[in-house]
């Protein structure tokens, strides 16, 4: 199966499609900052009209080199003519600005890291938007599934907002999981030092590597 590792020396640690560009990775952060300070702006002028003509350009010129609309080449349509579908197992943020950015360090069934949240995650003044939340939750608990090497879809996820999540500060978190038969279950919080500020707990298919579906590989310009 081109593009997925299904064959990890150690058993472990699943990935579905591949890498992100280079270029795609600062992006990214880029994309983010750049959003968090047009957030904060106070008014229109120079700086900003510059942007907006340079993203125009950068869509005009990415138009032409990228199949965005089209259906990802995994599975039935891996042998088609859409979009390349990049690695979403672990680390979206890495590579996709839309989605938060963290780091954690995995350890059997424990994983833990930190993660600070930019401007451009805000819901109420100063504080993450519970969406994201729910988002970021998603993110690390197939994270941590994958370099496991027990990893399925998400079936289930309940949210507890124990308190306000601030922006900017620098937020530890946690993840335990544990695999009964066919099922995954899994428990993260977001921590400021001792106060937990939300928690989740997610339910998910302790699926098989072998049933991953063809994905891809990048293709060369012709």
């Amino acid at each position: 199966m081109s593009g997925v590792d299904a064959t990890a020396p150690d058993g472990g640690r699943w990935t579905f499609g591949v890498e992100p560009l280079g270029s795609g990775v600062a992006a990214a952060s880029l994309l983010r900052r750049v959003t968090s300070l047009v957030l904060a702006a106070e008014q229109d002028g120079p700086a900003l009209e510059r942007l907006v003509a340079d993203l125009r350009r950068a869509e005009a010129d990415l138009g032409g080199a990228a199949a965005a609309s089209l259906p990802a080449r995994v599975g039935d349509a891996a042998g088609g003519d859409g979009r390349v579908y990049v690695d979403h197992s672990r680390d979206i943020g890495r590579f996709n600005p839309c989605f938060p950015d963290y780091e954690m360090e995995v350890h059997g069934d424990a994983a833990s890291g930190t993660v600070s949240f930019p401007i451009a995650f805000e819901g109420p003044p100063g504080l993450v938007h519970g969406g994201v939340l729910a988002l970021f939750f998603d993110c690390v608990v197939q994270h941590h599934n994958c370099d496991v090497g027990v990893a399925g879809r998400t079936t289930s996820m309940s949210m507890r907002y124990r308190r306000p999540t601030p922006l900017l500060d620098t937020l530890g978190f946690s993840v335990a999981r544990a695999t009964t038969g066919g099922r995954t279950s899994s428990h993260a919080a977001i921590h400021l030092g001792e106060r937990v500020l939300c928690e989740a707990d997610v339910e998910s298919v302790a699926g098989h590597r072998a049933d991953l579906p063809e994905v891809s590989p990048r293709r060369v310009p012709r």
